[in-house]
């Protein structure tokens, strides 16, 4: 078994290899992220969080600007890919939040959603996704159970003010969920 694991190493390993330097440096930038995240979940309170998150109750444009979708898409395979071989747990709101910081850097507008919805008559259960103009970057599976609760959103461009009903707000229909 060690040796199969450790053969499945070695072709991940070789298949990095391959890559582009950009794609390289990309996969790099993800882990690194999506590190930063997760010790920043486990060790901190959530209200010395969410200030670098962006603007509560706000949205960036379901528009894409030119150039963009691209550029979320690669952010997006980038942390989706990392995120399966990372040591740690990196959840939702880990992905969400490394996602997110990828695409400040980029200057690319998002907005960070948190959700929750019933596991059973004890307990809820949380989600984190981001979406980026029209593309979901993280978490777009099984989103549509959730209400979302807390927007944030950062950029001079966004739009609405969602300061009442934010906890009934469902996701539109008719979103990508690339």
């Amino acid at each position: 078994m060690r040796l199969r694991s450790l053969r499945l190493w070695i072709d991940r390993f070789h298949e990095f290899g391959q890559l582009s330097w950009g794609h390289r440096w990309l996969l790099l930038q993800a882990v690194s992220w999506l590190g930063l995240a997760r010790l920043a979940v486990l060790t901190l309170p959530l209200p010395w969080i969410t200030p670098y998150l962006g603007h509560h109750n706000q949205e960036s444009p379901h528009a894409d600007q030119p150039g963009q979708e691209a550029a979320v898409k690669q952010v997006s395979w980038a942390v989706q890919m990392m995120s399966r071989f990372t040591p740690w747990n990196s959840n939702c709101l880990a992905q969400a939040i490394a996602a997110k910081h990828m695409l400040q850097r980029r200057k690319l507008p998002s907005t960070l959603y948190l959700g929750v919805a019933r596991k059973d008559a004890a307990a809820l259960e949380a989600h984190a996704w981001l979406r980026s103009g029209t593309v979901m970057v993280t978490g777009a599976q099984g989103m549509e159970r959730f209400t979302v609760v807390a927007i944030f959103a950062e950029g001079a461009d966004t739009i609405g003010n969602h300061k009442t009903g934010v906890a009934t707000r469902r996701w539109p229909h008719g979103a990508s969920h690339s």
